[in-house]
């Protein structure tokens, strides 16, 4: 079970360093495992294994468009984080789960956020060989984790209300054949607070079980 936290819209550079401070305080047992929920202003983040081919525009026009860029130490490769968005940070000590596992902590990951999207009525999957959520070979959800001394940080992004249209600055995750879809989208529903609120609160409850 794991206390979820809602953080609002938080820039992405600040949200680095509240994982910090959060890393620090589990690691010396002055906190318990948490999941904070966020969003992100406009901003394109670089995993340990990107590629800066991947990056369909180059990083002037970026900032030109109001997009940061950041590298960070997760897994992955090339991705987008904006409003509608909403994205998981899971500070969760693996070594108190019995034999530390970071492949299953991520199939962990993707069945939690698939029960969310079941419960607000998407039917999502995992495909072999790939590390995400898909809905009919759609991704919804990226995920990146990173580890220090077995304690998580970084995680997921569940796409919500963002319309997939902004990922068309980057390869999402490296992936060309990959289309990225949203929530919205595949309920046929406008983009709206009250959808988020949903998705937010299906998350919540799938992973607090």
């Amino acid at each position: 079970m794991l206390d979820v936290e809602w953080l609002g819209t938080v820039p992405y550079r600040e949200a680095l360093e509240i994982q910090r401070k959060r890393l620090e305080a589990r690691r010396d047992g002055a906190a318990g495992d948490v999941l904070l929920l966020l969003e992100h202003p406009p901003v394109v983040t670089l995993g340990r294994s990107a590629r800066r081919e991947n990056l369909r525009v180059p990083p002037e026009e970026l900032a030109r468009r109001g997009i940061e860029l950041h590298e960070v130490a997760r897994g992955g490769d090339v991705t987008y984080h904006g409003p509608g968005q909403l994205v998981g940070y899971p500070i969760v000590d693996l070594a108190t789960r019995g034999r530390p596992d970071v492949v299953a902590f991520l199939r962990e990951l993707e069945a939690r956020l698939i029960r969310a999207l079941g419960a607000l009525g998407v039917s999502a999957h995992v495909r072999p060989a790939y590390t995400g959520v898909f809905v009919d070979g759609r991704k919804i959800a990226s995920l990146g984790v990173g580890v220090r001394r077995w304690i998580t940080c970084h995680g997921f992004a569940l796409n919500v209300t963002l319309d997939p249209a902004a990922f068309d600055v980057i390869v999402p995750c490296g992936l060309h054949e990959v289309e990225m879809t949203s929530v919205a989208r595949e309920l046929g529903e406008p983009a709206s607070a009250e959808l988020d609120r949903r998705a937010r609160d299906a998350v919540s409850e799938a992973f607090r079980r």
